[in-house]
Formats: structure tokens, sequence, C-alpha cells
């Protein structure tokens, strides 16, 4: 699977506040499980967690850990 990497524009919004990426420090996410779609930018990382969060991203997907299972580790 491959991607391009490009610049965005000077004026690239943040997906979640509306703010402009560069006045902040910014973060590209490409959804690989889909395509490798198009980027989303946010401006920073507490954006990106409070996104993730709103829209329960990470909701089954994590592995539960037991460290009482043969073979855990």
């Amino acid at each position: 699977m491959s991607t391009t990497i490009t610049t965005p524009d000077a004026d690239e919004t943040c997906a979640y506040c509306g703010s402009r990426i560069f006045d902040h420090d910014p973060i590209c996410v490409r959804d690989c499980e889909d395509d490798c779609g198009s980027p989303r930018y946010f401006c920073n990382y507490a954006c990106l967690s409070a996104h993730i969060d709103e829209n329960e991203l990470t909701t089954g997907d994590a592995c539960e850990w037991n460290p009482d299972e043969i073979g855990c580790c």
C-alpha cells in the first residue's frame, strides 16, 4: 500500500477545531483501514485526541490483556 506525501496548503485547517494547522504543531492522519484515503489534518495532539474520544474511535479496537492467561507474553 503506497501513499503520496505532500505538504498541505498554508491555509489548511484543523479537522477538529478549524484553526490553521501551521499556526500550531500539525499532525497528518490517514485511515489506512479504508484504502489510505485522503489525509486529515489536526493542529495539535489535543485536537486529535479530542476527535478520537468524541468519535469513540478506540472502542472495540484494543485487545484485552489478562496477565494470568497462558502464553500471553
